[in-house]
């Protein structure tokens, strides 16, 4: 392969790569390293389209005035992800607001954010963001047509399942299945075809498939783990008298309630279920899950000594018991994420290391090449059919 087609080829990946982090990072409702914005709240520091790199918020540290967040708001545009700027840090939270708005979040009824709602951070450089011109530009059309395909094979074979993270998953296998198929049958083509010159190396790598595989299997993986998971919010009040209704306690007192853990997949499961907030404390914080099992985790909420309405948080972490249960607790204490690289590198490269033994252990290419060069003329042709 030539370098001038290797760099094609590099650079292709690449923009795949970022517009498929942003698609997925859009479904699972946290940045995967990269964000983008999609309306005017920003600017001038940011316009619509325009990408960012988003630093994860474990990673990023403390947050503080003049810190771009995303986090996931309660009543901005509906809800859902919104990137804007802390203004103010209070004891309740952050005060935050589009570099564009005439007003705070928080004036226009968005609940203060607290730390268990900021998902990522903005990085910079020199004190500015890092802003990627019109990178969310093209993930936002890829995401629309994505979304209408999904549908339209939703509804045409009936199958709901087809939506969703868990639908763009089946939908990326079956285009590298597509994609196998269409140059398998191009080989045989090519064979028949006894006067076409296949010396050139413009096949499908054996290489390139599996690591097409390997992608979309740590894809569904991480799904699994992230959806399902995240942090649960507990609106209390905090009120002068006793009241039958569990979120409404009598302030200085606590009230038990129950968190449901379920495990909806045929993969065992080990699960963390930890406080976020001042206020909360959890019975059990770990928890084993079976194929299809389900089970409940005692969360205890304190109601502060003031009046008043206030946001708790539950953490929860989920992780596919494919490594040894010592293991996982291993990675966990040294940082909620580790355990995700290393269930997805065992994922990965188990199946590209099967893959490989499949095939003989070549990573080849899936299009023959002819090993014989053709004949110059009639006198070889006869000496290379009758030798």
């Amino acid at each position: 392969m030539s370098a001038r087609r290797y760099i094609s080829l590099s650079l292709q990946a690449l923009a795949v790569t970022l517009v498929v982090a942003l698609v997925l990072g859009q479904f699972l409702g946290q940045p995967i390293l990269l964000s983008f914005v999609e309306t005017g709240s920003m600017q001038p520091t940011m316009d619509p389209g325009d990408g960012f790199i988003a630093i994860p918020a474990p990673l990023a540290g403390a947050v503080g005035p003049g810190d771009i967040v995303t986090f996931d708001a309660q009543e901005i545009e509906g809800g859902g992800l919104t990137t804007h700027r802390v203004t103010e840090e209070t004891e309740q939270g952050y005060v935050t607001q589009g570099d564009n708005n005439p007003f705070t979040d928080q004036d226009g009824g968005e609940p203060i954010v607290q730390d268990a709602d900021i998902v990522a951070v903005a990085a910079t450089f020199g004190g500015d963001v890092i802003v990627i011109p019109h990178l969310g530009t093209g993930a936002m059309a890829f995401q629309s047509g994505l979304d209408s395909l999904q549908t339209w094979l939703a509804i045409t074979l009936g199958a709901p399942s087809l939506q969703g993270t868990q639908g763009l998953a089946y939908l990326l296998f079956g285009l590298s299945v597509i994609a196998y198929a269409v140059d398998w049958y191009l080989t045989g083509s090519n064979r028949r075809n006894a006067e076409r010159d296949t010396s050139r190396e413009d096949g499908t790598s054996v290489m390139f498939v599996l690591v097409i595989l390997a992608l979309v299997l740590m894809a569904t993986a991480t799904a699994a783990m992230v959806v399902p998971a995240g942090t649960e919010e507990y609106g209390i009040v905090s009120a002068d008298f006793e009241s039958d209704n569990p979120t409404v306690i009598e302030r200085g007192t606590s009230e038990e309630i129950e968190y449901f853990v379920p495990n909806a997949g045929l993969v065992p499961v080990q699960t963390y279920v930890t406080p976020a907030s001042q206020g909360v404390s959890v019975d059990s914080e770990r928890v084993d899950l079976g194929p299809r099992d389900e089970t409940t985790v005692n969360v205890t909420l304190e109601a502060p000594p003031e009046t008043g309405y206030y946001r708790l948080f539950v953490q929860e972490h989920r992780y596919l018991a494919v490594l040894p249960a010592g293991v996982i607790d291993e990675l966990y204490g040294f940082h909620p994420w580790a355990p995700i690289v290393a269930i997805n590198g065992l994922l990965g490269g188990g199946i590209i290391l099967l893959g490989l033994a499949l095939v003989g252990g070549e990573p080849g290419r899936m299009r023959s090449r002819a090993t014989r060069e053709r004949p110059r003329s009639l006198r070889g042709y006869l000496r290379r059919l009758y030798r």
